[in-house]
C-alpha cells in the first residue's frame, strides 16, 4: 500500500461528465455523487476513499465541463479543454499550517504552485461551499506534483453520505524523477515516484466489482 499522507483527493479529469458516471458505476459497482458546479466552467462527481489501516477522508473527484456553464467555450483546468479520454490528472495534498507559507516553502526550492486563491462549488441543492487552493496549471497532464488545498471551515468532502471505494495504491512516473523531489519535499509528499518514459499517475481502487486501475 503506497500513498502520499497528506493526500486530500484525486482528480480523475473526464471529456463528458454525464457520461463519465454511469461508466464509472459499471466498472466499480459503485456510483458517484453529483458534487456540484464551480465558476470556473467544471462540474464533478464524488466518491469517498479509505484507506486500510489510515485515518482521515479522502475522495475521488471525478471532474468534467459543466454542461450549463455560462461560458461554452473550452474549460481551462486540469487539462479539459484538451482531453479527449478520461485521465488521472492530478491530486491535492492538505495543507499543514497556513496555506501561503506551503506555497513560499515551495518556491524556494524552485517549484511556484501558485498564489493562493479562494474558490468555491454550489451543491446541486444550491448550497455554496467554500476552500482555499494553491493550483498552478502544469505545461501538461498528468501532473505527478500535487496542488494544495485548504478546506479551512468547510467539511471536507470525503467526510460526508459518499459512497466509498477503497484506495489500494497510488504511484507516478517521470522522466526524471529527481527533478521533482526537491518539490515533493518541499510539500511533504511521499508519493511512490518511478522513471518512466512520460508522466504517469495511477490509482488502484477497490470496490464490489473488484480492482478498477485508474490512470
Amino acid at each position: 500500500m503506497s500513498f502520499p499522507r497528506t493526500l486530500d483527493h484525486l482528480v480523475y479529469a473526464v471529456p463528458d461528465l454525464e457520461a463519465a458516471v454511469p461508466a464509472f458505476a459499471e466498472s466499480t459497482g459503485v456510483t458517484p455523487v453529483r458534487g456540484g458546479r464551480h465558476p470556473v466552467g467544471s462540474a464533478n462527481a464524488l466518491v469517498a476513499l479509505t484507506v486500510a489501516g489510515a485515518r482521515g477522508p479522502r475522495y475521488l473527484e471525478i471532474v468534467g465541463p459543466d454542461r450549463e456553464r455560462a461560458d461554452p467555450g473550452p474549460v481551462g483546468v486540469f487539462g479539459l479543454a484538451d482531453l479527449d479520454r478520461p485521465s488521472l490528472a492530478t491530486f491535492a495534498v492538505r495543507v499543514e499550517g497556513a496555506l501561503t507559507a506551503a506555497v513560499e516553502r515551495a518556491r524556494a526550492v524552485g517549484h511556484d504552485p501558485g498564489d493562493a486563491e479562494a474558490w468555491s462549488r454550489t451543491t446541486p441543492d444550491g448550497q455554496v461551499l467554500h476552500w482555499h487552493l494553491a493550483k498552478r496549471e502544469p505545461a501538461s497532464y498528468p501532473a505527478p506534483v500535487p496542488f494544495l488545498i485548504d478546506w479551512g471551515d468547510t467539511p471536507q468532502p470525503g467526510l460526508g453520505d459518499l459512497p466509498t471505494l477503497e484506495l489500494v495504491s497510488l504511484r507516478a512516473e517521470h522522466p526524471d524523477p529527481a527533478s521533482l523531489a526537491p518539490a515533493l519535499s518541499a510539500l511533504g509528499v511521499d508519493l511512490a515516484l518511478t522513471e518512466g518514459p512520460a508522466p504517469l499517475l495511477e490509482a488502484v481502487l477497490e470496490g464490489p466489482k473488484g480492482g478498477v486501475v485508474l490512470r
